[in-house]
């Protein structure tokens, strides 16, 4: 069974300058605070991994990341920072740097910027079932918030017709829990990247997170849902959503 330690696992945060959902995103103001910071953030605080890079194409970003305390060692590739890269390559990319100057990790730890209330307590808790499980890889996901048995499509005409059939006595309680990718994190064995060339592996598991936690910030709605969740939760006294 592998160790997960800080000296195992990188920590990796893709953040692109260019950004046509919402331009400068990902250096936004999040209450006061750099969008990215709040993922930079989370990392060091979990006390898991020992590097945090962010892997961005974009100066400023990088000044940004530097000054919460990530490393930024390389600028993105320009072949890596248009919008057909992948993030399996980006990934691949920051891993062969380390590896180019023998520091090796057993572990590694995809965080989207875009995610600022995923918190350290989760990548804590998701590195914890991942070491436990002895999975290859590891996805935060939700409950999902619309079940495919209730989705319609429509036609041409306007008729209305299930996406998928079901017995009409079929109770909403007694559907099947189903749960959505939030895009907060990803967790995988390094071997299964670097070789297998994937991010999900064959025996992967599922990290719960609570809806309220699981903004993905794409649009200047999900910016502003996330604005008002962070100001909700700081009324009510607490430190974390």
């Amino acid at each position: 069974m592998f160790n997960l330690t800080p000296d195992t696992c990188l920590a990796v945060i893709p953040a692109r300058g260019g950004s046509k959902g919402l331009p400068g995103k990902n250096i936004r103001l999040l209450k006061g605070k750099p969008l990215i910071v709040y993922s930079i953030e989370a990392a060091l605080e979990s006390g898991y991994v020992k590097n945090v890079v962010v892997s961005t194409d974009d100066e400023t970003i990088a000044d940004v990341a530097r000054g919460a305390g990530a490393e930024v060692p390389f600028l993105r590739p320009t072949e890596l920072a248009t919008d057909e890269a992948k993030s399996i390559d980006v990934l691949k990319h920051a891993v062969q740097y380390f590896e180019n100057r023998r520091q090796n990790y057993e572990h590694i730890l995809l965080l989207q910027p875009t995610s600022p209330l995923r918190t350290a307590r989760d990548i804590q808790k998701a590195m914890g079932q991942f070491l436990k499980s002895g999975a290859d890889s590891l996805q935060s996901i939700t409950q999902a918030q619309t079940h495919p048995y209730l989705l319609r499509q429509r036609s041409v005409t306007g008729q209305l017709d299930p996406f998928l059939q079901v017995e009409d006595h079929v109770r909403r309680q007694d559907l099947t829990e189903l749960y959505e990718l939030n895009g907060a994190l990803y967790l995988m064995k390094r071997d299964l990247l670097m070789v297998q060339g994937k991010i999900v592996g064959p025996s992967n598991q599922g990290y719960i997170m609570p809806v309220e936690r699981s903004v993905d910030i794409d649009t200047l709605w999900d910016f502003r849902l996330a604005e008002w969740i962070l100001q909700e939760f700081d009324e009510s006294g607490g430190s974390n959503p």
